[in-house]
């Protein structure tokens, strides 16, 4: 058979098949259907129901879920989903298990006047941060724009003079060890936060110890709150602290002082009333004006456990640099935090070693401020040091 008599066959059976009507048991969508009949028409009620917008568009058509409110079904609906919070049941009071529920919702006052701070007194937080940013920026600068070795020969040599000529030389190998490790820049920061905090714990907490010193009953309204500052844990501080003040090295400092500032308050309050009272008797006797009492008798007498508050204000501002890096303040304890983050030990072990040293340094220096002149063989300080060797010529032995 040619290839032209194949090619007529099939046209023939195309026509024919289309001359054909279809038949309505294959065509479901025809219009008449094998009886003759009409095509079946959709229900009238279900035609004449609006359709809902928000309804499940793969549900059911009954009358009585389309003539339902749209409050109904809108709790339904959220009643469906997985994803809504389950609403709460009222739970019954059980006295055998009293604290299975939230009796005081402290985290709800808390949370309402943090907001209420935030909202109304946010102004006054932003202006607490203009002496702080002022006294921080004075540190950082002098610090940082000192060449390194003109820093340690200044170090070293305020080193000798507080404490000694050993002091001196662990002072000088101290700092050059931070240099060499590569932390010099980092410490420079973390010794200006410190000593910013450390300024103001001084410039608030010793007028406040001599205060609470004079004053019992303010004494006892306000040993509280020094109890609650210096046991609360100090991630606790970071949350309000940057809602109030924002982050970086100025809410770092706020936070620090706020963590380092009893132990100044409470040492001074303890130095003042460790002052014997024959002593006070006597100068009362010859006549000593209150001003005259504080300044030469008591303070005088006090300073040596005043200067361990000191020490102690000291050290806490330092354990507080790590963890105040996590609201983006700079130095060593942002190298520890970035170490930790990246599971890199030599980082933060650099930037711990840093603390370390520093921590040391201040230790031994601040502990030696605090012993009274006969440890120091009675000299004055002009007499000894650095100092002493360039006014030996000028002073008279005595």
């Amino acid at each position: 058979m040619s290839n032209s008599t194949i090619n007529n066959a099939v046209f023939q059976h195309a026509q024919a098949a289309q001359a054909q009507p279809l038949d309505a048991s294959v065509d479901p969508w025809s219009a008449d259907n094998a009886s003759g009949g009409v095509a079946p028409q959709p229900d009238a009620a279900a035609s004449s129901a609006p359709a809902d917008a928000g309804g499940d568009p793969w549900g059911g058509g009954s009358d009585a879920a389309t003539s339902a409110p749209d409050t109904t079904h809108h709790a339904a609906a959220q009643a469906n989903d997985w994803l809504s919070v389950a609403p709460e049941q009222h739970q019954h009071f059980n006295i055998l298990d009293p604290f299975h529920s939230t009796l005081i919702p402290l985290d709800h006052w808390v949370t309402n006047g943090i907001d209420w701070l935030v909202g109304n007194f946010r102004p006054v937080f932003q202006g607490i941060r203009v002496p702080v940013d002022f006294v921080l920026s004075g540190f950082q600068s002098g610090l940082e724009s000192l060449p390194a070795p003109i820093a340690i020969l200044i170090f070293a040599l305020l080193a000798w003079q507080m404490a000694g000529l050993g002091m001196g030389a662990a002072t000088l190998v101290s700092l050059v060890l931070i240099g060499a490790i590569g932390a010099w820049s980092q410490a420079m920061v973390t010794l200006a936060l410190v000593l910013t905090s450390l300024f103001f714990c001084i410039l608030i907490g010793l007028p406040m110890g001599i205060w609470l010193a004079r004053s019992q009953r303010a004494a006892k309204i306000i040993r509280p709150l020094l109890d609650a500052m210096q046991t609360t844990p100090a991630f606790v501080y970071l949350v309000p602290i940057v809602m109030l003040f924002g982050i970086g090295n100025v809410p770092g400092v706020v936070v620090t002082i706020i963590f380092a500032l009893p132990p100044v308050v409470r040492l001074t309050i303890l130095g003042i009333n460790q002052v014997p009272e024959d002593l006070i008797e006597a100068a009362k006797s010859f006549g000593s004006s209150p001003g005259q009492m504080l300044f030469k008798v008591q303070l005088p007498l006090a300073m040596p456990t005043i200067m361990a508050g000191i020490n102690q204000t000291l050290m806490l501002a330092l354990s507080m640099v790590v963890i105040a890096s996590m609201i983006a303040v700079g130095g060593l304890g942002q190298m520890v935090l970035r170490g930790i983050g990246r599971l890199d030990m030599g980082l933060a072990s650099v930037g711990g070693a840093g603390i370390v040293i520093l921590a040391i340094i201040l230790d031994r220096l601040t502990q030696s401020m605090g012993r009274d002149s006969r440890s120091k063989g009675g000299h004055r300080w002009f007499t000894r040091g650095p100092v002493g060797l360039v006014m030996k010529p000028f002073v008279k032995k005595a």
